[in-house]
Order: structure tokens, then sequence, then C-alpha cells
């Protein structure tokens, strides 16, 4: 059964508000994650918790549980000349930003000759977002695991990862 500090191997499909695919992981990779520290979004791990291997079913994470809402102050203009080694900038793009807290990634929205509009809300901030999951394998983490804070693929440990 799902619970804190449980290894959780998962194939989801994720579609937004709109009923348009996001992601697909039935078409690669399932994703392996540990339950409880806070790795995947809180509103679909609060909806793992005590599923078992085998369940599939489909649930809606309002947008405050998943990426939260979309924040008007972090779509900002900043001028042209900030991006100096840049030349051909286009919406869509997706920079980082040195701000007063750290390193905090943006996304181009907006794009004219002295301006550049950029957004530093996740792509997905302000969206209900609905999951189809099908639980596929549930372990107890090692010890590691759980101080790392992530899954260790094949048993290895991360000790020459970068995090």
């Amino acid at each position: 059964m799902i619970c804190k500090n449980k290894i959780v191997t998962l194939h989801y499909h994720l579609k937004d508000n709109e009923g348009n695919t996001v992601e697909n992981s039935f078409e690669q990779e399932p994703m392996v994650y540990l339950h409880g520290a806070q790795n995947i979004i809180h509103g679909l791990e609060q909806e793992l918790e005590g599923k078992t291997s085998g369940d599939t079913f489909t649930v809606e994470v309002k947008s405050q549980d998943a990426y939260g809402e979309h924040l008007d102050y972090l779509c900002q203009t900043v001028p042209r000349s900030s991006f100096q080694d840049v030349d051909d900038i286009i919406p869509g793009m997706r920079f980082t930003a040195e701000t007063e807290t750290g390193p905090h990634p943006v996304q181009v929205i907006h794009v004219d000759d002295e301006n550049i509009v950029v957004d530093g809300n996740h792509p997905l901030a302000g969206m209900d977002l609905v999951f189809i999951i099908e639980v596929l394998e549930i372990r107890d983490a090692t010890e590691d695991e759980i101080s790392h804070g992530h899954p260790h693929q094949n048993d290895s440990d991360c000790s020459n990862a970068l995090h």
C-alpha cells in the first residue's frame, strides 16, 4: 500500500483543464518516486495515499494543490538589453532569471523591439489537472533513498550523481 517512505512506480496520463494531453508516461518509461518526500505535486500525492499495486484511477487535482494559482506579479517586462548574449528571442523560450531569492525559471511570453515580457509562473499554474494513473509497483525505500529524498536506480546510490 502506498504510504510514506515507499518507492512507487506508476504510469500517468496528464491532461490540462481543457482535455489536452500534457504528458503521457504510458508511451515511455514509468515514473518512480519516493512517497512523502514532496517529489510530486501535493494533490496527486494525497490521492495516491493508500492505493495498491494494480490500482487504476482518474483524479482531478485543483490548481491550488497542483502548481498553484497564476500570479500576475510573476509576469514582468524587462529591457531587451537584459538578454545581451541572445540574439533571436521568441515567445516560448525559457531562461533562468537571477532574483533576490536565487535563480528562477521564466518563459518569454512577448517580444518587441525594446522589451521582453517574461512569466515566472509554472506553465501549468492556475490550471486544474486530470491524471489517469496506473500503479505498477510499490516497495519499501532503503535508508539511503529516505535520507537522500529520492529513489535510486538499480539499487545504486547517488554519491556520484548531481542533485
